[in-house]
């Protein structure tokens, strides 16, 4: 036996699996140049903001109190805008997480009256509460701010002749999230959204566009903020953060939508002025530095589990042959055991609390149970390797990250080994 399939075993993946597994990985190569390169040139990208920026030692270190003049934070500014080509960016340890930033963008942006149009069907679960769908205290709602949706067709295209007819005088903004949730719909590539953005502009130029762009940053070699969209927005500890930074989200966008979201951030007069980073620049500079290389190992875990589990007869999105526009793979078991045993095992591959075993709970902001592994240096960070899932039909589990593409590996055969030992297929 060779030694890595040994050390394979000693963790628990059985000779079965790893023969198995390893018969896909050699189908992948010439997927995984293709990652590479998009990889290369999104690394490069970066290093230009980072030298244009002209980046410094004393750039690294944080402020404390009321955070005035931190040169670190607005360098970290100033790089975003020139990575997303966009005016201005506002990158903060205060923007909690992914919703937190979507909320900021959004109610930084509306007013009483004013409308949010969804052209993509349902928001992510935890946006629900925030635009008042489900009740909630704070609610756009609460604020007099009315929202509408436009489902996708059958394939997972947008119905433009229903957008059409949902645009009318108190439509201010359209949120376009890149992303799939907890959907099985097809992710869309920074080309479909250029082309609904420019659809949108034909009808009502003035507009705003916000595109939630949580998990798809540095996947492709463009951002929806090239396209047309008037923010892009994302948390720090998925794509851009590249596992280093602690906590934070970006916005980034046109100058006057910014200004409007550091008033609403910090308080009206004080903006972008304030608010101390704490020592935290210097991940968020090296994170977003190693990021596309971390994006492009999450990216490869994805394709190798889809191309395992559907050969094993289970449908996955994207399917195995598809372009990848976020990091993001379902697998759709169609039972909650299946579910709950793919979780188990991403959990028991983790460097961390690899002895814990995941179980569903009723998580704030969900209207079902959820099940979660995340074996994590950084609490929730969904770009180290992790699986979600709501314990509901069609029983889809998410899997997403991998800090490097050998722990993503190993955390996919180890799923594989225990969805076996609940399901009745044999390999």
């Amino acid at each position: 036996m060779d030694s890595k399939k040994a050390m394979y075993e000693s963790l628990g993946i059985s000779e079965k699996v790893y023969d198995f597994c390893s018969e896909i990985e050699k189908s992948l190569k010439n997927r995984f140049e293709e990652i590479d390169s998009i990889c290369e040139q999104n690394q490069l990208k970066i290093i230009k903001a980072m030298q244009e920026a002209k980046l410094s030692e004393a750039h690294l270190s944080g402020t404390t109190g009321y955070g005035y003049n931190d040169l670190g934070r607005e360098a970290i500014e100033k790089i975003y805008a020139t990575v997303f080509k966009t005016e201005d960016a506002l990158v903060r340890p205060q923007i909690t997480c992914g919703t937190h930033a979507l909320h900021l963008a959004l109610a930084a942006n509306l007013r009483p009256g004013d409308e949010l149009l969804s052209p993509a069907g349902k928001p992510y679960d935890t946006l629900e509460e925030v635009i008042g769908i489900r009740e909630s205290r704070g609610s756009l709602k609460e604020y007099g701010i009315s929202y509408r949706q436009v489902d996708l067709l059958e394939d997972g295209s947008f119905n433009y002749e229903e957008i059409k007819k949902a645009i009318h005088s108190k439509t201010k903004m359209v949120a376009i999230q890149r992303s799939k949730g907890y959907q099985t719909r097809p992710t869309f590539s920074v080309k479909k959204i250029g082309e609904l953005i420019a659809f949108l502009r034909n009808e009502k130029p003035d507009l705003i566009i916000m595109v939630d762009n949580c998990y798809g940053e540095f996947v492709e070699l463009t951002e929806p903020s090239e396209v047309g969209a008037d923010m892009v927005v994302g948390s720090l500890i998925k794509n851009p953060g590249g596992g280093l930074a602690p906590i934070g989200g970006y916005i980034c966008g046109k100058k006057e939508y910014i200004e409007n979201c550091s008033y609403r951030l910090t308080s009206p007069g004080l903006g972008k002025e304030v608010g101390a980073t704490l020592g935290v620049n210097g991940l968020f500079l090296q994170g977003l530095f190693l990021a596309p290389q971390v994006v492009a190992s999450a990216l490869k875990g994805a394709i190798f589990a889809a191309n395992i589990y559907e050969k094993l007869g289970y449908r996955v999105i994207p399917n195995s042959t598809e372009s990848r526009h976020d990091i993001i793979q379902a697998v759709e078991f169609g039972n909650p055991e299946a579910v709950i045993a793919f979780c188990k095992g991403i959990q028991a591959a983790a460097p961390v609390d690899s002895f814990v075993e995941p179980e569903p709970w009723d998580m704030p902001g969900y209207d079902s149970q959820v099940i979660m592994a995340a074996g994590a240096f950084v609490s929730g960070s969904s770009i180290e390797l992790s699986a979600d899932a709501p314990i509901k039909p069609p029983y889809a589990v998410y899997f997403q990250g991998g800090l490097t593409y050998p722990h993503a590996k190993f955390g996919i055969m180890m799923s594989l080994q225990k969805v076996m030992e609940v399901s009745d297929f044999s390999i």
